[in-house]
């Protein structure tokens, strides 16, 4: 499972095209302004802009917007087009984080008394639903006081709405529309395949829900699954991120792709470079690097998969290694290159294990100067034959290899391979 933020604007929008699916009510009108927008087609499409007040309030993956005086409420159009005038591609700090407003979420104003939270995480049980009477505050100030649901992965959702209703904070005045809100939030959390929702605050007027403030991370390995409920889906850089040379390259082999490629860059000085195939299993060796203590170690998080050709598996292997040997370690230790990956359904071992046997011919000098060690685990058609090609081109290239059939838990192979790199 990947996690991928999307805008405020993108979850509010995807959530009023679930309830429209399911005949329900939410009063969805929004507006994302960017540097690009232009005003007069804006007021056009949306006439309730001139008609309503107004809040406004950069949409960049960033909280505690109001803490620093980026959100403007109960405002006229004229005064929110002057604020966002005065802000529109200034560059701002949020913590330690500096970067550029380019996204503004205009809303109409909701004037209202009683403010309340709810969540809805995945966790490995199942998922956790969380609520409290005492929304638009700093929600860890407050943790002990919040009610939590469990709703085991195999449990009965049939009993959903009595444990919402039995967990209740006493202080939700209107509860039969919160339990039924709550209900509602919890399907499109499940079937939009969401793997955080948080609405803080969100209110009701007049039975109608309104969510005010919204976080939202979507699974973005059920892409192939929810292609035409997600749309268009975007999933911005997050605030403050830019993006490398060697990451937009992967970025486009993957839009011509159709298969994934993906490539992020955590620690160019890292000394542990993976090149893992599949979606599921890149978060595995990534997640066991982490849990051996070796996070701050890791030079990329990527995966390869959906049987790419044998010259974008080259393309994408070549990317890793150049970043793996432009430098040697500082204390003079040796870099370790992690090939692995679960078991393939569909994708051919062999035909990508030719690209990466190119890619390693093409840097095997400089692997060499840097020390390298080679592990690699891999599962699949066609494994055998690209295992012992892959085993015999390292010894040709004089390069030290490792290699792993299924037979040897993905877990393990990072454990031999980074206790020998600490020992």
């Amino acid at each position: 499972m990947a996690q991928k933020a999307i805008r405020e604007y993108d979850a509010k929008k995807l959530l009023a095209k679930y309830f429209s699916e399911k005949g329900l009510d939410y009063p969805f009108k929004a507006v994302l302004i960017t540097p690009d927008s232009k005003w007069k087609e804006v007021e056009k499409e949306h006439p309730w802009l001139k008609k309503e007040k107004l809040v406004v309030k950069p949409d960049q993956l960033f909280g505690k917007r109001g803490k620093h005086g980026l959100v403007l409420v109960n405002a006229s159009l004229k005064e929110v087009k002057d604020w966002i005038k005065e802000r529109m591609e200034k560059e701002v700090t949020i913590g330690k984080i500096s970067d550029k407003l380019t996204h503004f979420l205009i809303e109409p104003f909701i004037p209202h008394e009683s403010e309340y939270y709810l969540a809805i995480t995945m966790e490995r049980e199942g998922d956790r639903i969380y609520m409290s009477d005492e929304g638009g505050v700093e929600i860890e100030e407050i943790w002990d006081r919040v009610k939590q649901v469990s709703v085991p992965v195999l449990g009965d959702k049939k009993n959903l709405k009595k444990l919402i209703g039995k967990n209740l904070p006493k202080g939700i005045v209107e509860k039969e529309s919160f339990v039924q809100f709550a209900i509602n939030i919890y399907q499109f959390f499940t079937d939009y395949h969401f793997t955080y929702l948080e609405f803080n605050p969100l209110t009701i007027k007049d039975n109608m829900l309104y969510p005010l403030d919204t976080v939202a991370r979507l699974d973005d390995t059920a892409h192939f699954e929810c292609a035409e409920k997600w749309g268009d889906i975007e999933f911005p850089t997050p605030f403050g991120r830019k993006y490398r040379p060697e990451e937009r390259y992967i970025q486009k082999l993957d839009a011509a792709s159709g298969s994934s490629l993906k490539l992020t860059i955590l620690n160019p000085h890292g000394r542990i470079w993976t090149m893992v195939a599949g979606g599921g299993a890149s978060v595995v060796y990534t997640d066991t690097v982490s849990d051996l203590g070796f996070a701050h170690e890791l030079g990329n998080y990527g995966e390869y998969s959906g049987n790419p050709t044998t010259d974008e598996t080259y393309e994408y292997a070549k990317t890793i290694l150049d970043l793996m040997t432009r430098e040697p370690d500082k204390e003079g230790r040796p870099k370790v290159l992690i090939i692995g990956g679960g078991i393939a359904n569909f994708t051919d071992v062999a035909k990508t294990f030719d690209g990466i046997i190119k890619a390693l011919e093409d840097y095997a000098d400089r692997l060499k100067a840097v020390n390298a060690k080679i592990y690699v685990r891999r599962g699949g058609p066609n494994y055998e034959k690209g295992l012992v090609r892959i085993r015999e081109a390292c010894e040709r290239l004089g390069l030290p290899i490792d290699v792993y059939g299924p037979e040897a838990h993905m877990t393990r192979v990072v454990k031999l391979a980074l206790e020998e790199k600490a020992a």
